[in-house]
């Protein structure tokens, strides 16, 4: 059995000779072509055979790498590996190129410009991380090593791997890098807490790293947002609640600056702009929480904490349509019709003026700019060919009077439910898997509130905003 695989390009053979003699001497079994090919074999196949019998690998990436046909055809019997056994492949980049697309969706360590301890504590990390993979321990040593922060992020799209629970669910910590100091603080007072804690930061070399975030959400005791104006401008924050959302995790929202944010205006929230970390009630939520739900499937969260406040201290952020209009867009482009399906209800609950309260009925209407309405119905029917959006549903299904009667017609009509007596699955999750492929006609933009669906009204109040929405007076001359 081999530990690790080094795949590099003979350019860079000096730098790998002294890599690889440091995880040797580390207790590693690495394979390196200079050791290990010898005079008389078949290069492919001892290398195929290296290759198929490798816990991890390192690919070194560098100018003269990405070139290389020999290194390139490496990487493709790697990440054939990857797909099929899961092993772990870990880049590591030594010089200044881009990362190709193949380690795009990996974590990968820099190990440029670095001074001989910040080099010897990378390898030390690579062997900690290895060794992990393998479960073997170090000879005379504990295996472990300090995992060192890093920038990773990657846009990348929604990976076939099927997400699966972790050993242990966790408390996600989700915040932007300019509120790193209070997130790293808040997780330490959590642990010391006896409290399971994740955040980007435990993400390991080789780690494919969107997976892992994923699998962290979907499964998490709970999303503790920090709250800001860097983290509500932040791509990855927004992301992450919208994946919290789709899985139906609690939310702890903790404000440290600014207003709170726009997709968690209907949630209970923590008021820290002082600076402190959480008191003892509010640590006392949490463990109850934690021992609620430590057992219990990912889309029945435990409701322990209080009802949203009817009339929050601070107010939540205002998103001009456009921006939001923008960012659906790119949800539909990538295919995240769940993420898509959830900004569209923020966004119209906003242009309502009920975004703390998290639904809106007929009254609410004269409230919602029809421009609104159709600047979101423009965006969902460009993306399915005239599919999905409000002016679809419309034609499907007649809604004439505020009445649940007309709604359970257009649920039929929309796929939310197999006839008008069937039951609406429980959990958004398990809802959203109704529009099949393609995703079925009229299905989306369903708005449907996650958040709200820890008490009992939500049905009532969803039926309420589906037949507001589809009372408002843009869509008559459709449904004539």
């Amino acid at each position: 059995m081999i530990d690790v695989f080094l795949s590099y390009a003979h350019e860079d053979g000096t730098w790998v000779r002294r890599l690889a003699d440091g995880l040797s001497r580390r207790g590693l079994r690495v394979f390196f072509d200079e050791w290990d090919v010898l005079p008389g074999d078949v290069v492919v196949h001892r290398t195929d055979t290296a290759i198929s019998s490798a816990a991890c690998a390192v690919v070194v990436v560098s100018p003269a790498s990405v070139t290389s046909t020999r290194a390139l055809e490496e990487y493709a019997a790697l990440a054939t590996a990857g797909a099929a056994r899961n092993m772990r492949f870990i880049p590591v980049l030594i010089g200044d190129t881009a990362l190709p697309p193949f380690a795009a969706n990996r974590v990968w360590r820099d190990f440029r410009n670095i001074d001989e301890r910040e080099y010897e504590d990378r390898v030390e990390e690579l062997c900690a991380v290895i060794l992990g993979e393998t479960g073997r321990e170090r000879p005379g040593g504990s295996g472990t090593a300090t995992v060192r922060e890093e920038n990773l992020a990657a846009a990348l799209p929604s990976p076939a791997r099927p997400v699966t629970e972790p050993d242990r669910r966790a408390f996600v910590i989700c915040y932007a890098p300019a509120d790193a100091a209070y997130g790293r603080a808040l997780a330490d007072q959590l642990r010391t807490a006896g409290l399971p804690v994740w955040s980007e930061v435990d993400l390991k070399p080789g780690d494919n790293q969107f997976w892992t975030i994923r699998q962290q959400l979907a499964f998490a005791a709970c999303v503790v947002v920090l709250m800001s104006p860097h983290s509500q401008d932040s791509d990855d924050i927004t992301r992450a609640i919208l994946e919290g959302m789709l899985h139906q995790r609690p939310f702890f929202p903790v404000l440290l600056e600014g207003q709170r944010n726009y997709h968690l205006a209907h949630t209970w929230y923590v008021d820290a702009r002082d600076g402190r970390l959480l008191r003892p009630a509010e640590l006392d939520l949490l463990r109850e929480l934690d021992a609620a739900g430590g057992a219990g499937q990912p889309a029945e969260p435990a409701p322990v904490f209080p009802a949203p406040p009817a009339r929050p201290a601070v107010g939540a952020v205002r998103v001009p349509p456009a921006a939001s209009l923008e960012r659906l867009d790119t949800y539909l482009s990538e295919g995240e019709f769940a993420h898509a399906d959830l900004l569209t209800t923020a966004v119209v609950l906003e242009a309502a003026d009920r975004l703390d309260e998290g639904w809106l009925g007929a009254r609410h209407l004269r409230r919602i700019p029809s421009s609104v309405l159709a600047g979101v119905d423009a965006v969902w029917s460009d993306h399915s060919h005239g599919r999905q959006g409000f002016r679809a549903q419309a034609g499907l299904g007649r809604v004439r009077r505020a009445r649940h009667a007309d709604f359970l017609a257009l649920s039929v009509a929309c796929g939310w439910r197999t006839s008008v007596d069937a039951a609406v699955p429980r959990g958004y999750r398990e809802f959203t898997g109704l529009a099949g492929p393609g995703p079925r006609r009229g299905f989306y933009p369903t708005l449907r509130n996650p958040q709200n669906e820890l008490f009992l009204d939500w049905y009532d109040q969803w039926t309420a905003t589906v037949l507001a929405v589809q009372l408002h007076p843009c869509h008559k001359e459709v449904s004539r």
